[in-house]
């Protein structure tokens, strides 16, 4: 049997609370969502002015990032490289979902939605940093 680490309630509130700051730093109104390793909300918020449909959006993001154990850029790269059947997966091909990996186990993600693809990975990306800063 494995152990495989969690995450905590403080540690979801350090991730958000790192990808508001990194949002609030670029101006930009997004939506945030953190999942856990069975890609279960662990948390989502809708930043005032973020488009009401990044809070479906992102969340589905994070939920990409744990069933592949992939960036969900990578499958909006097989989409625009044409491989379409990506399209018929369970899963949200759009840049902005970023996983959470603690000793080579996917332990969450963080999804986020409402401004450019690229954006919304980099809003994502400092929220898992945040974790890595405490590990």
């Amino acid at each position: 049997m494995k152990n495989i680490k969690a995450l905590t309630l403080d540690d979801v509130k350090r991730i958000a609370a790192a990808a508001e700051a990194e949002a609030r730093a670029q101006g930009w109104a997004v939506s945030i969502a953190v999942c856990d390793g069975g890609g279960h909300a662990l948390w989502l918020q809708r930043m005032d002015g973020a488009p009401l449909m990044s809070a479906a959006v992102a969340p589905e993001k994070a939920r990409t990032c744990v069933l592949t154990g992939k960036p969900s850029k990578a499958f909006e790269d097989m989409v625009n490289n044409g491989r379409i059947a990506a399209l018929a997966m369970p899963v949200v091909p759009l840049e902005g979902g970023e996983p959470i990996v603690v000793d080579g186990v996917i332990v969450g993600a963080v999804g986020v939605s409402g401004v450019k693809a690229g954006e919304d990975a980099q809003v994502a990306r400092a929220g898992v940093a945040a974790l890595a800063e405490v590990a």
